[in-house]
């Protein structure tokens, strides 16, 4: 009997890459949006939200996402923060980044009243 030596081709998929030990571009550009509190813009957003008293519907349909998806990103910046009430998240945030997740909010607020 003989063998075929069928040599099979580097493929060049996102999925081929990380098996070769290359992150995938996507996971390259979140690390890129990751500052050094580990939290991600999207994550960003989601706090400023929560700041402003939005359910994980509300948050959903402000951001486009499913209110499910809200919640997942809630439960995890409830891990990253360290607290155990959703309602906890924006006082940790400002804690671990010295940021109000309202700064932004306040001044366009100021800016459209003229001050």
């Amino acid at each position: 009997m003989r063998r075929s030596s069928v040599v099979s081709p580097i493929r060049d998929t996102p999925f081929d890459r990380c098996e070769r030990g290359a992150a995938p571009p996507s996971l390259v550009r979140m690390e890129a949006l990751r500052d050094s509190s580990g939290i991600t813009a999207r994550q960003r957003e989601i706090v400023e939200l929560i700041a402003q008293g939005l359910s994980n519907d509300e948050v959903g349909v402000v951001l486009g996402i499913s209110p499910r998806t809200a919640k997942a990103h809630s439960d995890v910046l409830r891990q990253k923060l360290g607290v155990p009430r959703r309602r906890q998240i924006p006082v940790a945030f400002r804690l671990l980044t010295g940021e109000d997740p309202l700064a932004s909010r306040l001044e366009s607020a100021r800016a459209d009243n003229g001050g």
